[in-house]
């Protein structure tokens, strides 16, 4: 096995293949505390992709409520049984990634879901941590506790499905870094569903092969977000490209709000796939919990995103998600303007840091009448 350094780590791991990155990486930030699990994102991209025979269960973008909520069956559980306890020293990861636990013969450390793994796709769905006893009420920030986690294909740096596929028919695309499978070399062994940590790969039985979000590259490479990303109604996605730590660029979104600001984080750092999908952990889970999700920086995201109503650059930044249809690799603050830009600076959109607020009177003296909710 090669030697390849990953900066979620902080180290040098062991991987299949030598270090290759491309020239471009797609990323993504998912604001988990805006999610509402309205599940549009969801059937946005079933109803583009998976709509097909042997389609039924793939659900290339899913949303599971955390910390029962799985899809497949406890896809996050059976993988850390596997791995067992590990050490964070600090920033750095002193366990074993799935590549350095795998088993005598095998290139990943993994499992295999079964049919029945992917008949439950809305399990634990709203199921809360903790009891509410009877006459107990909810005071904030409350006790009782869960949240909504949208997943996609992390299109990971490194990632096991790449490393699991005997025939070599998974590859990261050298422009933007968008993990696919070539259709016509793959032979369904489903190695690939059994290495992927995340369980984002998904074998379709009428063809024999493997399936997998291909984060909309047909829009992608016209400037545009993906599908899911572009119908959530909660705008908490945005989509363009990340830098390496050491190269990043304050003015592209991306880069801003993971290495500069580090308030988004990636999805099981420790797994070493080093994935390229960043999540703003919610703010009212254990830090206990978010630390095994997202490794030790969680605590100082969520107090970093908790100044956000005094921070004019961070609050503008997280009210362009969801603004544009276009993918804006550039931003900036004009005073109370926000802007959204492409790599060359032409203006792409702007919003105002505040909406602006009008109360009305609640009898209209122009019509001489009183003005109600109800239509």
């Amino acid at each position: 096995m090669a030697r390849v350094y990953n900066w979620q780590i902080r180290r040098e791991m062991s991987y299949w293949y030598p270090e290759n990155r491309p020239q471009k990486q797609f990323a993504a930030v998912f604001d988990i505390n805006k999610c509402i699990a309205c599940q549009t994102c969801t059937l946005a991209c079933k109803t583009t992709w998976t709509s097909g025979k042997g389609q039924e269960y793939m659900l290339w973008n899913n949303v599971e409520s955390k910390p029962y909520g799985c899809y497949p069956l406890a896809w996050d559980l059976k993988l850390l049984k596997q791995l067992g306890p590990q050490q964070w020293n600090g920033g750095g990861y002193e366990g074993r990634t799935i590549f350095e636990a795998a088993p005598a013969g095998q290139r990943v450390l993994g499992w295999r879901p079964d049919d029945h793994d992917f008949s439950y796709p809305n399990v634990g769905e709203d199921d809360c941590a903790g009891k509410i006893e009877n006459g107990t009420n909810l005071h904030f920030p409350h006790l009782t506790w869960f949240f909504y986690l949208a997943r996609i294909c992390n299109h990971c740096t490194y990632p096991a499905c790449l490393a699991s596929c005997p025939r070599g028919s998974i590859y990261k695309r050298p422009e933007d870094g968008i993990v696919l499978v070539d259709q016509g070399r793959c032979r369904g062994y489903r190695e690939c569903t059994q290495g992927c940590p995340y369980k984002k790969v998904f074998f379709n039985p009428l063809t024999g092969t493997s399936e997998k979000c291909i984060a909309c590259y047909p829009k992608f490479e016209n400037k545009l977000q993906q599908q899911c990303f572009l119908n959530c109604i909660g705008k908490i996605r945005m989509a363009g490209y990340i830098s390496q730590p050491e190269n990043a660029i304050p003015e592209n979104p991306i880069d801003y709000l993971v290495h500069v600001r580090k308030v988004a984080l990636p999805l099981f750092p420790q797994f070493g796939l080093e994935p390229n999908v960043y999540y703003i952990p919610p703010i009212h889970a254990p830090d206990s919990f978010l630390r095994q999700m997202f490794g030790p920086g969680a605590a100082a995201a969520i107090e970093t995103y908790r100044k956000a109503p005094d921070d004019p650059d961070l609050a503008g930044l997280l009210s362009l998600f969801g603004c544009s249809e276009q993918v804006m690799p550039r931003w900036k603050r004009e005073n109370d303007t926000i802007i959204g830009a492409e790599e060359n600076g032409a203006e792409i959109v702007r919003v105002p840091l505040r909406e602006p607020v009008y109360i009305r009177e609640a009898f209209d003296k122009k019509y001489n009448v009183a003005r109600v909710n109800c239509p």
